[in-house]
């Protein structure tokens, strides 16, 4: 099991309603919604943040950093 989660949640994720963490059979499937989430948030959030994802263990963590 891969496990995509948030680093930490600024105020525009928690509008959002998006869910926190996301669980999935494959790491490619995984990688792919890591990667969806992290691209659609910095695009439509308010900019004040950027996020990326890291990689640990069987864990996809999307990174919280200012810009």
């Amino acid at each position: 099991m891969f496990t995509v989660k948030m680093e930490k949640e600024c105020g525009c994720f928690k509008r959002s309603g998006m869910e926190s963490t996301k669980t999935f059979e494959n790491r490619d499937d995984a990688m792919q919604e890591a990667i969806e989430w992290s691209e659609e948030m910095s695009e439509t959030f308010c900019k004040k943040h950027n996020f990326t994802v890291i990689e640990e263990g069987n864990d996809l963590i999307i990174k919280v950093e200012m810009n």
